[in-house]
């Protein structure tokens, strides 16, 4: 096997690393295994490139977990969902704690289930003092959710006098967004061969590489997340300049 960790420039590794982890039912039913086995698989790939990406030195790993859409599937999966976040918080905390990991999340999670919310607020306070990777899970999240809420707040603001609509910069914005505190990500990578946002970061991913592979992400592991980042690097950034800006 190509030793494709060797070949990363440890000078450009992404700070930040946005994943839509997509593909778990259907890799589950190619398997002939019902979809929620799929989940469960995928905690694995969750476990594996959180200590890649650590071991590289990202800093922030945001995780399409649960999107606003989602209450839309099955009833049945959904409970399995939820059920399988707090089974998997539970399981890992004490290797987030060795592994230097800070569990947090993004999205309208006061919305979740109370089980599912109490024990997503106990792994957050658990490893609140980690400061090797941040661990970032998008649950009930959308970012038309999150742009209409910044946008709420600041209207609020407004309309109470507190603040002038031309005082609102890019910068205030971003203070009442989810990720505020956090640097943008700069590389998206999406599993199962989709090559769509499916309202994730829309804001936030304005200059981000986005990478699409067919890979379930059952079967996304170290050498996956290699890959993604060394087509990362070979990419030339220019924010609307032009290369002989760059050089």
């Amino acid at each position: 096997m190509t030793d494709l960790k060797s070949q990363i420039d440890p000078d450009k590794v992404p700070q930040h690393i946005a994943i839509i982890m997509d593909g778990n039912g259907r890799w589950a039913k190619q398997k002939g295994l019902p979809r929620v086995l799929g989940h469960h698989s995928g905690v694995k790939s969750v476990r594996e490139v959180t200590e890649a990406g650590a071991q590289l030195g990202v800093k922030y790993l945001t995780l399409y977990a649960f999107s606003t859409e989602n209450w839309n599937r099955p009833p049945a999966e959904v409970t399995a969902l939820m059920s399988l976040l707090v089974e998997t918080i539970k399981g890992e905390i004490r290797d987030l704690n060795k592994n230097g990991v800070r569990l947090t999340a993004i999205g309208d999670i006061e919305a979740l289930p109370p089980a599912t919310l109490k024990t997503l607020k106990e792994g957050i306070e658990k490893t609140k003092d980690n400061q090797r990777i941040t661990l970032v899970l998008a649950l009930n999240y959308s970012a038309k959710w999150e742009i209409l809420h910044a946008t709420r707040i600041l209207a609020e603001r407004v309309k109470a006098g507190l603040l002038n609509p031309s005082d609102i910069t890019q910068d205030l914005f971003e203070q009442e967004l989810s990720t505020h505190g956090m640097p943008d990500p700069e590389l998206l990578i999406r599993t199962s061969g989709e090559a769509r946002l499916s309202n994730f970061l829309l804001w936030q991913v304005a200059y981000a590489e986005l990478y699409f592979t067919p890979v379930f992400w059952p079967d996304f592991g170290q050498q996956e997340l290699y890959e993604a980042i060394l087509s990362y690097q070979n990419r030339e950034r220019r924010f609307g300049r032009i290369s002989e800006q760059l050089s």
